[in-house]
């Protein structure tokens, strides 16, 4: 019986078409050793012809289970010819799986499926330029209004009775002229470029070859990537997408006015030049609207007014009728009212930001963003899909690090969860919005600076783990779907913001309510649990035991030590502690500011400093609780709170020590030195290599 195997992207209409062409004639089970479901059915119309129903799949790379039991029956099986099930409204994502298959070295027949929404959407398609193109039979169809499905039948009973000649694809001279000298050189023949092209992607999948052949290949291989000054991964990877845009060029006439203006701002916004100014710049105006504009109109009127009068007025009122001991009010005023108000008085500046994100996250820039630090993240031993888990961790780290399961290759994912809670997350943002209000507010590129100081420490300290001994990789091609731009389902961005704020004032209702009343009783008892006056209290002893560690940082002092210490069960409590240890809401009754109180305690060096620490700093114990289920080691969890407490202090340490004598204009001390050495031992460690010699660069 002949064999014929349909294979293209999820939700290309593949599986609505297998139904049409085999009706009951199905037998549907998994595949061996797999849950991946396989399907299998005859021909109606040819019962000589058996259909085999491919999983879903972008690539044959071989990163998930799907693309490795393609991949694998695709090589594997005497297939007779394979059905390329292509989604006509997005070509472009497509045709890189259809190149692959037709690298493949079987007669492939292209039908482009949904013929009725591309008439819909105005896009139209030479089919004869296209059929010449790729050298192989194109056919269009629809699925859904059965247009074409007999003459695809026809197309596949013609090839498996005369054998369509094989495509021959051709790629830029220099990419043809390394694969012309692996078939030359080596056992390879003509009809193996796939597999050739596999090893320019990733060396490790060469097997089966003679020491020489593989001595062969790695010369191959070194001289082409000082050709290209990349690592051939890219290298292929382009050269499909620009053959593509080739191919494109004569077949695709005409496309949605929508549809042009999206590829039109992709053009932009995913320019290798642009993307990162341009990313930069958005996130600016985001923190722009909702830290200083509109978000801060509203946190304003809750400080001076909800908070600085009304609240503590009514308390006191009430206390005072009701002839409350002092000590009591104290606590509920400075203790409770003043830890949750710190916090609380950030929820408008917060609800802004994750409006925006959410709006940027909706309307498909966020998936742009991903592509684009695709191109950044291979360079340290990462790729695009890590973005995903970065992005999550900027609402909140454990469902960052949870989100690192897609991850296939174990010591990506790992890393990814040693890097993804760099990324401010919502309740870090409530401290960059009080460091920013109080001595940066009228600086606004200073909270985006925020976050690329988080960008660089995620980039250098990827460097640095990769090149180090304890992470050895395959490199995994990234690839995913782009949704279309449109506008934002504000129903959906509303109920997500909403979702969000509402985490974050119950975690001021319950974690910051415990932490405020543990944090007064410490603040003002000894350790015999006796009333004393602050700085005989439990906590300014803890701190001034432990303040030395911070003082090169710039913020030696008991206070901020406290700080950093409460920081660990949340974030927040940063702003809940100083707030009680300075007896101050961000507006107390009396008008003092708690921000004025900063500012009268600190130079902005030193807050930008303590800022950079805590924004870097191993998060909270709760998204520790997420790295120990998903690393499954309590060893390795201490490894990463290590490293990740010794990046802060040291990027910390960078950013105080030199801004001081080179801005400050202070005397170069030692600790300057140190931070001169450990800024150099960075650089060089992020290019030097360790541990097994490596013969390729895949990073």
């Amino acid at each position: 019986m002949l064999k014929v195997a349909l294979v293209g992207n999820p939700n290309s209409g593949k599986t609505s078409i297998f139904n049409v062409l085999t009706g009951n004639n199905q037998k549907v089970g998994n595949w061996p050793g797999v849950t991946v479901e396989r399907k299998e059915g005859i021909l109606l119309k040819n019962k000589q012809i058996k259909i085999i129903d491919l999983p879903g799949i972008y690539s044959l790379s071989a990163n998930s289970p799907e693309e490795e039991i393609a991949k694998n029956y695709l090589l594997s099986n005497k297939l007779d010819a394979v059905v390329n099930i292509v989604d006509g409204t997005n070509l472009e994502r497509n045709l890189y799986l259809t190149l692959q298959l037709l690298e493949l070295n079987i007669p492939v027949i292209v039908a482009i499926n949904m013929a009725d929404v591309m008439k819909q959407q105005k896009i139209t398609v030479d089919i004869e330029r296209l059929k010449y193109q790729l050298d192989t039979e194109v056919i269009l169809v629809s699925a859904a209004k059965k247009i074409g499905l007999d003459e695809l039948v026809k197309k596949i009973e013609k090839v498996t009775k005369d054998k369509l000649k094989y495509p021959k694809l051709s790629y830029s001279k220099q990419l043809e002229s390394m694969i012309n000298e692996v078939i030359n050189s080596t056992n390879y023949t003509e009809k193996e470029r796939f597999e050739i092209l596999n090893i320019f992607e990733d060396y490790h999948k060469a097997t089966n070859l003679s020491n020489e052949d593989l001595k062969t290949i790695q010369e191959i291989i070194q001289a082409g990537q000082m050709y290209f000054k990349k690592d051939l991964l890219t290298v292929v990877i382009d050269e499909r997408y620009k053959l593509i845009e080739h191919i494109l060029q004569f077949s695709l006439y005409t496309k949605d006015s929508k549809q042009k203006l999206g590829r039109f701002v992709d053009k932009i916004v995913t320019n290798k030049w642009l993307a990162f100014p341009i990313f930069i710049f958005v996130m600016w105006l985001v923190y722009y609207l909702s830290i200083q504009t509109i978000g801060t109109m509203c946190t304003d009127w809750i400080n001076d007014v909800l908070l600085g009068k009304y609240i503590p007025n009514m308390f006191t009122s009430v206390m005072n009728s009701m002839q409350i001991k002092d000590w009591l009010q104290d606590l509920v005023l400075n203790g409770i009212v003043a830890g949750m108000g710190s916090v609380i008085g950030f929820l408008p500046q917060i609800a802004v930001l994750f409006l925006c994100l959410n709006i940027l996250d909706d309307c498909g820039y966020m998936a742009r963003i991903a592509f684009v630090m695709d191109r950044v993240f291979r360079y340290f031993g990462l790729s695009g899909k890590s973005f995903i888990p970065l992005l999550i961790s900027t609402g909140c780290g454990v469902p960052g690090i949870m989100a690192t399961r897609t991850i296939e290759n174990e010591d990506e994912r790992k890393m990814t969860i040693m890097l993804s809670t760099f990324m401010p997350c919502s309740a870090k943002t409530a401290v960059i919005a009080l460091v920013v209000g109080a001595f940066f507010a009228k600086n606004s590129w200073v909270a985006p600076a925020v976050y690329v100081v988080s960008l660089l420490t995620i980039v250098v300290s990827g460097l640095l783990l990769k090149n180090s001994p304890f992470f050895y990789r395959d490199q995994n091609v990234f690839v995913m779907e782009l949704p279309d731009y449109h506008m934002p389902h504000m129903a959906t961005v509303l109920r997500q913001t909403w979702v969000r704020c509402k985490s974050f004032v119950k975690k001021a209702a319950t974690i910051i309510f415990v932490s405020s009343v543990i944090l007064w009783i410490m603040s003002n008892c000894n350790f015999t649990f006796h009333l004393v006056s602050e700085d005989k209290s439990m906590l300014a002893s803890i701190g001034r035991v432990l303040s030395f560690i911070f003082a090169p940082l710039g913020f030696g002092d008991w206070q901020a030590t406290v700080a950093v210490l409460t920081s660990f069960s949340a974030k927040e409590n940063i702003i809940n502690t100083l707030g009680i240890l300075y007896h101050q809401t961000i507006n107390s009754a009396d008008g003092i500011e708690l921000w004025q109180v900063l500012r009268d305690n600190y130079n902005s060096y030193q807050a930008f400093a303590f800022l950079t620490f805590n924004v870097l700093c191993t998060p909270c114990f709760a998204a520790v609780g997420a790295m120990k289920r998903e690393l499954g080691s309590a060893k390795d969890t201490m490894k990463v709170i290590l490293f990740q407490c010794a990046m802060s202090y040291s990027v910390s340490l960078i950013i105080y020590q030199l801004s001081i004598v080179l801005i400050g204009g202070k005397m170069i001390n030692i600790w300057t030195i140190i931070a001169i050495v450990c800024l150099l031992l960075m650089i060089i460690g992020s290019f030097k290599r360790y541990g097994r010699k490596r013969v390729i660069n895949n990073g």
